[in-house]
């Protein structure tokens, strides 16, 4: 028995080369060649484009070579209306298993790319996008709410535990992020280690960008409370999450090579959401937002979400020419 890959084509070709003799040994009056599409069929399971277009010549070429080693080069009667049939079938089949091929090829890509898009954007995101089929590889400018997280003294949380135990803390985290950010439409631009930066708006912006970074803001503290709750009996330290949100024109589009390439968000608006979210620890917040990003979830009508922060008042960030009036998110 044959369990390789190449079990397939090897019955393939030994299929064709007991048809080539039946067609040219027997007396049989009927297209035995036409057959040789059965051969065509079974190698193709595991033959590429080439491999197959070369099975469909040498199956033409053996009906070919059987008819002159059977009649020679006479063409009267019906053997050669018998051995066009074939020469039509054999093509026939080929052509439809080529193209086939590429419709399974091209199911196959959109489904990985499907998979690829799901690692960054919610299911519904992901779902209108291969609708759409909307180019991520356009640079265009958008607003956007910029959003980063991060977990505060990670280093000091994870001092003594093992590798394993590092990595199954990361995961359950990155897990609890991505979880939040999905959960009101959010894409995950990138994760970075300890934390994820996610955007608001691109690739498809909502009249509600803000308003669902302030609640998946809100989201991801609650379940950072609960996670705590659920492990108070540890002896480890609980989990404290720093949260920065910022609003305003980014620029959007693919990055990187042509061998590996990411669709993700630049620009000033970019850096002052991480100058935000480092802010965190010096006002002791959990979340941290701009002023502009409060205007921005009024002029969204969501002032009851907007009401939710405490203004404390202007700072002047790293990196950042003018002081920036912050708001934190108000303790329940």
């Amino acid at each position: 028995m044959f369990h390789s890959a190449r079990a397939h084509p090897f019955f393939a070709i030994v299929l064709a080369i007991l048809i080539f003799l039946v067609d040219t040994l027997s007396t049989i009056h009927f297209a035995v060649a036409s057959l040789y599409v059965a051969a065509i069929l079974i190698g193709a399971r595991d033959l590429e484009c080439t491999g197959i277009i070369l099975s469909g010549i040498s199956c033409v070429a053996l009906t070919a070579l059987s008819y002159l080693l059977t009649h020679g080069i006479i063409f009267v009667g019906a053997a050669p209306l018998r051995s066009m049939v074939s020469f039509v079938t054999i093509t026939t089949t080929t052509a439809l298993v080529l193209k086939n091929r590429s419709a399974n090829e091209s199911l196959a890509e959109v489904e990985r790319e499907r998979r690829n898009l799901a690692r960054f954007f919610s299911p519904e995101i992901v779902k209108r996008l291969v609708q759409i089929d909307v180019p991520l590889s356009a640079a265009r400018r958008e607003k956007a709410a910029v959003l980063f997280a991060d977990v505060v003294e990670f280093t000091a949380l994870t001092s003594g535990k093992t590798p394993d135990e590092v990595i199954g803390f990361l995961r359950e985290l990155q897990a609890i992020l991505s979880e939040a950010v999905f959960a009101h439409g959010g894409s995950i631009d990138k994760f970075l280690g300890d934390g994820l930066m996610a955007v608001f708006g691109p690739p498809l912006p909502s009249n509600r960008d803000a308003t669902n970074a302030a609640l998946c803001a809100i989201r991801i503290r609650d379940r950072i409370a609960h996670w705590n709750d659920r492990h108070a009996n540890n002896p480890g330290k609980p989990i404290r999450i720093a949260v920065g949100i910022h609003w305003g024109e980014v620029v959007q589009g693919d990055i990187g090579t042509d061998k590996r390439l990411e669709f993700t968000v630049v620009g000033d608006i970019v850096n002052v959401a991480s100058r935000v979210e480092a802010y965190c620890r010096t006002l002791n917040a959990t979340v941290l937002v701009t002023g502009d990003f409060i205007q921005s979830l009024i002029a969204e009508g969501s002032v009851d979400v907007a009401k939710s922060f405490t203004s404390e008042g202007r700072h002047l960030l790293r990196g950042c020419q003018e002081p920036l009036y912050l708001y934190s998110l108000t303790l329940h």
